[in-house]
């Protein structure tokens, strides 16, 4: 809401983007236009090669991120393929390092300690309220992208706790 209320439409798209799209920083910055228009409309799903693995991952563009990215795209600047172009190099992309900041200065805005959030928090948001609600590991392994399941335990945190709480709500 801050950043739509303060009209910062960039970073707008930016955050929405990297919730959906539950990518590493590097990815999230290097999202190329092809990776999110098809035939001049918003694509409802993108998949992209993680610079990590290699490996392709699939995901979801919101109706909320179609929105903030459709006008993005009428003010953004710039003639390269870069989804964020930067600023300062013309052929370049947003760099992670500036994305950083950036992250670091929206938790600022809503009160929140900057220390304590990073790009990655935003790559694990939308996974984490997946699995509290759902307790599908599986599948949160397939939005991230991992090979291993034990990755993505890792990743989650998921405790003893977590996993006798969802037993115990089972009724057979």
């Amino acid at each position: 809401m801050r950043l739509q209320i303060e009209r910062r439409v960039r970073d707008l798209a930016l955050f929405d983007i990297a919730l959906d799209s539950k990518l590493r920083g590097c990815d999230v910055v290097s999202l190329c236009l092809p990776d999110v228009l098809r035939g001049g409309a918003l694509r409802r799903r993108a998949i992209v090669i993680q610079q990590k693995t290699g490996r392709p991952v699939q995901f979801e563009i919101t109706e909320q991120a179609r929105r903030s990215l459709a006008e993005w795209l009428k003010v953004r600047r710039g003639n390269a393929s870069w989804l964020f172009p930067s600023r300062m190099h013309p052929d370049a992309h947003l760099s992670t390092r500036q994305y950083i900041r950036l992250v670091k200065s929206w938790v600022a805005r809503i009160g929140l300690e900057a220390a304590d959030y990073g790009s990655h928090s935003l790559r694990r948001t939308k996974v984490s309220m997946l699995y509290r609600k759902t307790g599908n590991l599986r599948a949160c392994q397939l939005l991230l992208g991992h090979t291993k399941l034990e990755s993505t335990v890792r990743y989650l945190g998921v405790e003893l706790d977590d996993a006798l709480e969802l037993s115990e709500a089972l009724e057979i």
